[in-house]
């Protein structure tokens, strides 16, 4: 690409980014609360069952059920802890994998490395991406192969925690009433969960079927994840939100609605899907440990660094192009600013791409045209499909732009530029709550040490120690998007943090050590390079079009996990948590 198509490229970029921004940032959005709190009602569980409440001594008390709850209870386990519990609002195993059960699911990354334990459970799973009801399958035979229904808490939710000095246990108490007085709490609130709904006018006044996509509704649509969905036959469906979740659904629902509309704001980048059939042979073949090293091979991959990791995928081929244009500069040459640039160029060149797919696959020039992205690649997380883009093709199906928003919903649909689109149905694909507070995310408070509340030290930010770690919080581990070290496959980030909170509890228990916590000057050191990074990193998150990413626009916007930053590369991240706990020195760790 020469330099005056860069130059036009960052323009129409900017351009597009523009006509997205709200002046609401993340606050444009609202929440299943109030009057709209039964769109986070669990339309897959029973009522709970009854019990008696308990009242429990713990070493460790995991809060959330997902794959990191789920690989921390088989750490624990192989590490011989086993007075520990397991609470989670929702009725099963699964998390994600739970809650969002819409047709089409699937992962999008290879179920070879997104699916934990595979060795040690012997389980091959059917396909390279499988469905998410695989997936929510392989969450319940873990909880199963490591016995960890016998030590969950289900359809439990935490009302209040508290940390006792004198005791050094934290008082948790739920919905169930519970108390647990546990030594050590990990929580892992989830990211894939909460549903987020758009603050558009009007939302609560319509009369149709309204329910988000983490809460799908199939006694309504009929089906299943499979697809099928033979009850929209008779239906006018509006579908809001074209994200990597629209993807799954949008072929799906097109194959059986009498029509359907698709208001999309920003579209996402769509590459070939790469899916099929896992080959016995091959997965018999594996030799021990191949799951841990493809893993970790991915994911230097995914950090720019080269590695031959057996992948050939939409995100191989991506992050292998970004390494080939920077392995093409000079050694002599490569200053930040020449990698840089190699990068930008190359990521241009992949979206070029991404963006003639389009045109091959949609026939209506028009359509094509808005389906096109026009951003860095990872602004968003790339999305994956062979159905989505030719389901445009199809004549009950109807692209409405609404990049500068939607006026209002009515009682029978959604006006957009004075055009009324009368709807019987109205699928929210709009995302999940990752924009703001951690506490929000969680629907708890912590009170610390000399009664802080996390409330009021994350006000503005997360606050940490490498992520787990919060000065005043002691015996508290925060999994998931803390300021870590993060991957792609986000399992392997959860392993990660396991691994290294795993090491310090079994220390603690077996040295008699009561209580450990961040020093004031390990977390006000962490803040400096998580800001160093952050600021690196500030021009591309200030060029990129709306999203999770960058907090809707308003980079500066720090309340949420991954507006609190993170730290990159992860394989570097990684290999500083080895070295500290070889060196055993618990540095930057406060023990009692």
């Amino acid at each position: 690409m020469s330099a005056p198509d860069l130059d036009a490229t960052r323009a129409r970029y900017a351009h597009e980014r523009a006509r997205r921004l709200h002046p609401g940032g993340t606050n444009q959005y609202q929440y299943a609360e109030g009057r709209l709190s039964s769109l986070d009602d669990d339309t897959f569980a029973p009522p709970p069952a009854a019990r008696a409440s308990c009242d429990e001594e713990l070493d460790v008390l995991v809060i959330g059920a997902g794959l990191g709850g789920l690989q921390l209870g088989a750490a624990l386990r192989q590490q011989h802890i086993d007075n520990f519990r397991i609470l989670d609002i929702a009725a099963d195993f699964g998390g994600t994998w739970y809650w969002n059960r819409y047709p089409g699911l699937r992962c999008d990354v290879e179920s070879y490395i997104y699916l934990p334990f595979l060795e040690q459970t012997g389980y091959m799973p059917s396909e390279r991406y499988v469905r998410g009801c695989e997936i929510f399958a392989y969450c319940q035979l873990l909880g199963r192969h490591f016995k960890l229904y016998e030590r969950a808490f289900l359809q439990t939710r935490v009302t209040a925690m508290r940390w006792h000095q004198d005791s050094a246990r934290w008082l948790v108490s739920t919905d169930r009433g519970d108390t647990f007085r546990a030594r050590f709490v990990t929580t892992q609130s989830g990211i894939f969960n909460r549903p987020q709904l758009p603050g558009i006018e009007g939302i609560e006044t319509f009369k149709g079927k309204i329910f988000h996509s983490a809460r799908w509704d199939y006694r309504y649509t009929g089906g299943d994840t499979f697809g099928a969905l033979d009850k929209l036959a008779d239906q006018q469906v509006g579908l809001l939100g074209t994200g990597t979740t629209a993807l799954q659904v949008v072929p799906e629902v097109a194959k059986c609605a009498k029509h359907l509309f698709v208001f999309q704001r920003t579209p996402t980048a769509v590459g070939v899907r790469d899916n099929g059939p896992t080959d016995a042979a091959w997965f018999a073949s594996l030799p021990t440990g191949w799951q841990r090293q493809r893993e970790v091979s991915f994911n230097q991959l995914a950090n720019g660094e080269r590695a031959d990791c057996g992948l050939d995928d939409g995100w191989a081929r991506f992050f292998r192009r970004l390494i080939d244009a920077v392995e093409a500069v000079p050694e002599v040459e490569r200053t930040p600013a020449a990698i840089g640039l190699a990068q930008e160029l190359a990521d241009y060149a992949y979206n070029d791409t991404v963006r003639a797919r389009v045109d091959v696959e949609v026939k209506d020039p028009r359509t094509a045209a808005l389906l096109k992205a026009y951003y860095r690649t990872l602004c968003k997380r790339p999305g994956f499909s062979d159905d989505y883009l030719p389901a445009f093709n199809r004549p009950n199906v109807s692209l409405v732009d609404v990049s500068e928003g939607v006026e209002r919903i009515t009682e029978d649909g959604l006006l957009v530029q004075g055009q009324k689109y009368p709807l019987d149905c109205l699928i929210l694909c709009t995302g999940f709550a990752l924009g703001t507070q951690w506490t929000h995310q969680a629907g708890y408070d912590v009170i610390g040490r000399g009664a802080r509340r996390l409330s009021e030290k994350w006000a503005t930010g997360l606050v940490t120690y490498h992520g787990l770690f919060s000065h005043g919080f002691p015996n508290l581990f925060f999994m998931g998007l803390t300021q870590t070290g993060t991957t792609i496959n986000v399992p392997h980030m959860l392993r990660e943090q396991i691994e290294h909170l795993t090491y310090i509890v079994r220390r603690c228990l077996d040295e008699g050590l009561s209580s450990v916590e961040a020093t004031e000057a390990a977390e006000q050191d962490w803040q400096s390079q998580i800001a160093s990074v952050n600021e690196l990193r500030r021009p591309f998150q200030e060029a990129c079009t709306p999203g999770y990413f960058n907090a809707e626009g308003d980079a500066q916007d720090r309340r949420s996990a991954i507006g609190s930053g993170i730290y990159f590369p992860s394989t570097t991240f990684f290999d500083m948590w080895a070295r500290w706990r070889a060196q055993g020195n618990f540095a930057g760790l406060s023990v009692t």
